[in-house]
């Protein structure tokens, strides 16, 4: 009757972890899962789901996962396999590989930029 089954990686899937404000990473995050960052990371971050670093968050290292929103402020190569959403309130500097971006006007985006076609993965383009 209480019987509670181990929860399987799939059911962890669609689930989001959460850094808060005020709090600072020094390291590597690795998660299957979607994740939000409002605080800082100075370390390296891979996912296969979606990363969104909010308008106090920070990340300065390499991003590598499926979809980004990105807020806040970020320095180093960020990889998104799907799409990139950069907000106004955004700073991004380094390097960006991305299948799809948005930038909204307001953003500050000083960064390299290779698109690449998401059925080919070959690169299409190059904006310096």
């Amino acid at each position: 009757m209480f019987d509670k089954k181990p929860k399987m990686l799939t059911d962890v899937l669609g689930k989001t972890n959460r850094i808060v404000e005020g709090t600072t990473l020094h390291g590597d995050i690795i998660s299957p899962a979607d994740f939000r960052l409002d605080g800082e990371l100075i370390g390296n971050f891979t996912s296969n789901g979606k990363l969104v670093i909010g308008p106090a968050g920070s990340v300065k290292g390499d991003i590598i996962c499926n979809n980004a929103d990105i807020e806040g402020t970020f320095e180093g190569k960020i990889q998104v396999e799907d799409t990139l959403n950069i907000k106004e309130t955004a700073s991004i500097i380094g390097e960006v590989v991305i299948g799809k971006l948005s930038v909204e006007p307001g953003a500050i985006f000083n960064a390299s930029c290779v698109m690449f076609s998401k059925k080919s993965k070959e690169t299409t383009s190059a904006v310096e």
